[in-house]
């Protein structure tokens, strides 16, 4: 069985798209924020452990 890895970087960008897919999403707006600042969380993060890689 193989599993997809993806490089952080990648990962991290993957993120940030989530993060304006949830900005755009049909939900309140209290909502659409706690999923931008999640995913914009995550990918400064993984962008960090790149860097520290």
């Amino acid at each position: 069985m193989k599993i997809l890895t993806l490089r952080a970087s990648a990962r991290a960008q993957a993120h940030r798209a989530m993060a304006m897919a949830a900005l755009r999403a049909d939900s309140s707006l209290s909502v659409r924020l706690k999923r931008y600042n999640q995913h914009m969380a995550k990918a400064r993060a993984l962008e960090a452990q790149e860097v520290r890689s």
